[in-house]
């Protein structure tokens, strides 16, 4: 999981992201379907958990590519976050 002093981060879509995923063959199948999972509140681990693969080299060049951008949520809302996840 990616974290710094102020909290967690987290990978969100950008509009170019949005407007990729009406058109999967742009980016391809696995960055894709990342790309259909990040939504601003799953880190890099979940992401890596849900795909059954390491994607830390993948969401990176999306990053890079103008697709995904990192949040950075503060260690408050995470934690009001993670009680949300309870059920």
């Amino acid at each position: 999981m990616t974290t710094t002093m102020s909290g967690i981060q987290r990978y969100a879509k950008t509009p170019r992201a949005w407007e990729a995923l009406a058109r999967p063959e742009v980016v391809g199948r696995q960055a894709h379907t990342l790309l259909l999972m990040a939504n601003g509140r799953r880190s890099e681990m979940e992401l890596s958990l849900l795909l059954g693969a390491d994607v830390t080299d993948l969401a990176a060049r999306l990053q890079q590519r103008g697709y995904l951008q990192l949040q950075t949520l503060s260690p408050a809302v995470v934690a009001d976050d993670d009680t949300s996840m309870v059920a």
